[in-house]
């Protein structure tokens, strides 16, 4: 594995760019771009560009659909302040 490769991480299916491959006493060590951490070189798999980008793209969906539920949670807790501002009758 090399800097530039993508790499699958077999426990999790995390799979991420090559960014540093770093051989230490306890074995090589490999830096995934996806979370910024390392992972043991023994643990990952090779896998494809296409692999990565739909990963990416998964995670930009993700990250959206949770920005929309907290604009929601705004919106409604707003609605509810406004509900104390509502009398019955329109008076």
């Amino acid at each position: 594995m090399k800097v530039g490769d993508f790499a699958r991480y077999r426990n999790t299916g995390t799979v991420g760019k090559v960014l540093e491959v770093a051989d230490r006493p306890e074995g090589q060590w490999v830096l995934l771009d996806t979370y910024g951490l390392y992972y043991e070189a023994s643990t990952l798999d090779p896998a494809q560009e296409s692999e990565y980008k739909a990963k990416v793209q998964d995670e930009t969906t993700l990250e959206r659909q949770l920005e929309q539920v907290e604009r929601l949670k705004e919106a409604i807790s707003e609605a509810e302040r406004n509900i104390g501002r509502i009398t019955i009758g329109g008076s």
